[in-house]
């Protein structure tokens, strides 16, 4: 194996070519967090008979020039691939590959770069789209834990610091409750210019957008339990290329690294065995066109075809706030679904006492902070794939609220675990009601018999996303923070799951991705 560094228009790699005379396909992998991370993931590409190249973005580590996350990863990395295929050991053809960030790299090369820059194919892992795709919610409510910590590690500087929030937050546990949020940098010790302005971002979609006209195969890998699960389905759904492969697992950001707990032996894959093989076959025109992959069922330990949870085999079922309306599927079994109002009908969304998106319990005691639900124990256990939505009729004494719903599964031992969340913005005239609809995202979970379904239906859920401050002002520069009183009629609150209507039949994700 031969290896050397390359400079492209100040951009540094590390070149690995494999064993023998080739020429080779490549893979380049770019990255803003030092391509010294990638050595093992290099070599493995390269034994398998891949020239590997990985290369620090614009302004990072090695890289000349000034970081700006998302402006150059255009151009910078068009001119690498024309680069690449110049080569005397390349055979013309390469792989934009890449995780988090790296995928937004290898994405736009494969959306945006002309015919000479494009790549044959593309391999996308838990894909950060763009700014304001990472740094808001579809609804627009602002992600602030995950942003911080980002800009915490990696924002306005050339290396990384991995533990700066938690080390910020290890001092000062209250940091970010502080105001406004733009103060962060201040709180922080250290200049960040780019924060601020990463909130102005507000138009979602471009990449997205540009999916149906793709031409190259690709392969999307997602977690269940990771940020960007719905932006690696729906890349996958929406792709125009000749082929799409989707790997959904039980994982966080961080893959099999960071399994969920619902994660079981059947979850323990090797993805990157699974990105070399496909590269093959996605080289040689191997893989049959359309979409086809792998959905692992959390808690049931098996996988299911991609397309499960769309089809004719799926009861849409709704349960009601009033306990009515008993779902039945396609066997005739009860399916009972249906959350009972426990207490909050009316409730008080207080940003300085907000609902944590860090902690499960719910008080006992007090003015409900919450609108909160439960089902009787499930008497079937059941394979729950695909959109969770809670529908309402609710308001605000303030004109501007926003709405959390978060869907938690309660075990007989008394154990709590987080299913789903999703949070919407409302704009409407102060105590003015309106029947609204929150979407919670996928899921591909086996709820067992005996397990209770609690919804809560909350003003806020802080740290993970910023507080609504209830005044009209902008989350990220409110310096005050007023109470919201809440009304939701307990009758109009629906919370819809769509549920196998049979024992599902496993797959083997290997084959799926392959075939």
């Amino acid at each position: 194996m031969t290896s050397f560094r390359a400079t492209v228009g100040g951009l540094v790699a590390d070149v690995r070519l494999p064993d023998g005379p080739g020429p080779f396909p490549a893979v380049l992998v770019r990255t803003p967090y030092d391509r010294a991370r990638h050595r093992a993931e290099a070599r493995g590409w390269a034994r398998r008979g891949f020239a590997s190249v990985v290369q620090d973005v614009r302004g990072r580590f090695a890289s000349a020039g000034e970081w700006r996350p998302y402006e150059n990863e255009a151009a910078d990395g068009a001119a690498t691939a024309r680069w690449i295929r110049r080569q005397p050991w390349n055979d013309g053809r390469y792989v934009a590959a890449g995780g988090s960030y790296g995928a937004h790299c290898a994405l736009v090369l494969a959306l945006e770069a002309d015919r000479e820059a494009r790549p044959d194919a593309v391999v996308a892992a838990v894909p950060a789209l763009g700014a304001a795709e990472t740094a808001r919610e579809p609804s627009g409510v602002e992600r602030l834990l995950s942003r911080a910590g980002w800009w915490a590690a990696h924002g306005d500087r050339r290396d990384s610091d991995e533990g700066a929030l938690g080390r910020a937050l290890a001092a000062d546990p209250g940091l970010l409750a502080h105001l406004p949020v733009t103060g962060l940098p201040d709180r922080l010790g250290r200049s960040l210019p780019s924060w601020t302005g990463l909130w102005r971002h507000r138009e979602r979609g471009r990449l997205a957008a540009r999916a149906a006209a793709a031409r190259v195969p690709l392969l999307a890998v997602g977690g269940h339990h990771d940020h960007f699960a719905e932006d690696a389905f729906d890349l996958w759904r929406t792709w125009g290329g000749p082929s799409a492969r989707l790997l959904l697992g039980p994982w966080g950001h961080g893959l099999t690294s960071m399994p969920g707990p619902d994660a079981g032996p059947a979850h323990r894959v090797n993805p990157g065995e699974l990105y070399v093989r496909w590269a093959r076959r996605a080289l040689t025109g191997g893989l049959a066109p359309g979409r086809h992959g792998a959905l692992a069922l959390g808690g049931g330990d098996l996988w299911l075809p991609a397309g499960a949870g769309t089809g004719a085999d799926v009861d849409t079922c709704v349960g009601t706030g009033t306990g009515a309306g008993t779902c039945v599927g396609t066997d005739g079994e009860p399916r009972s679904y249906e959350p009972e109002l426990l207490h909050g009908s009316v409730f008080t969304a207080d940003p300085d006492r907000p609902v944590r998106s860090d902690d499960l319990a719910v008080p006992a005691r007090g003015r409900p902070d919450r609108c909160l639900l439960t089902t009787p124990p499930l008497p079937h256990t059941s394979d729950a794939v695909g959109p969770v939505r809670v529908r309402l009729r609710a308001a605000a004494d303030t004109p501007s609220a926003d709405w959390a719903a978060r869907l938690v599964a309660l075990a007989p031992d008394g154990t709590a675990e987080r299913l789903a969340v999703g949070v919407v913005r409302r704009e409407r005239p102060a105590g003015r009601a309106g029947e609204f609809t929150i979407g919670l995202g996928r899921i591909a979970r086996r709820l067992r018999a005996g397990v209770r379904l609690r919804l809560e239906i909350a003003g806020h859920h802080f740290p993970a996303h910023a507080r609504n401050p209830h005044t009209g002002d902008d989350p990220v520069t409110a310096a005050r923070l007023l109470p919201s009183e809440r009304r939701v009629a307990p009758g109009s609150v629906t919370l819809t799951l769509h549920v196998l209507a049979s024992r599902p039949t496993p797959t083997d994700p290997a084959k799926e991705i392959l075939r």
